[in-house]
């Protein structure tokens, strides 16, 4: 996929407002994980907020929710975003999302692959997850399993 890169949304609910103590831990530490994220080899893109600090990504409102949250990146390779999520403090903040999100039953993360020079929509990424959603794992929307079956 050498003209290729991985897009990925997850989404979430927060258990509670964006300025309400349950949650801040989870939004005062949002700059420091993006900026991580950021700073990683293979990191080409991340779909940004106002820019305020603290706020990550909080301005895309899913439904017109302000407690639904998302993230969406773009990377050069599934393994540069393999890392960052796993093997940095990224993962310890994603062991702890049941104190900050509510408890998703369905799915809410999706990967997919986008031209080197994509930059996909929040709709783009929600619509990706609508369809892994109702068809399930396919080379148009996809989660880690799909993705190591694949390679």
């Amino acid at each position: 996929m050498k003209d290729m890169h991985l897009a990925e949304l997850n989404v979430g609910r927060l258990l509670a407002p964006t300025d309400d103590p349950k949650v801040a831990e989870f939004m005062e530490n949002l700059d420091r994980i993006n900026g991580l994220g950021k700073r990683m080899p293979g990191f080409v893109w991340m779909m940004e907020g106002s820019g305020e600090p603290g706020t990550g990504n909080t301005d895309f409102k899913i439904d017109g929710d302000p407690q639904y949250v998302s993230n969406l990146t773009v990377w050069e390779t599934a393994e540069t975003l393999e890392k960052f999520v796993w093997n940095t403090l990224h993962h310890k903040f994603y062991e702890r999302r049941d104190e900050w999100f509510e408890h998703k039953t369905d799915k809410h993360f999706v990967m997919w692959w986008v031209p080197r020079d994509h930059r996909p929509t929040l709709q783009e990424g929600l619509a990706r997850l609508d369809h892994l959603r109702e068809k399930g794992d396919s080379d148009h929307a996809f989660g880690w399993a799909y993705l190591r079956q694949a390679t």
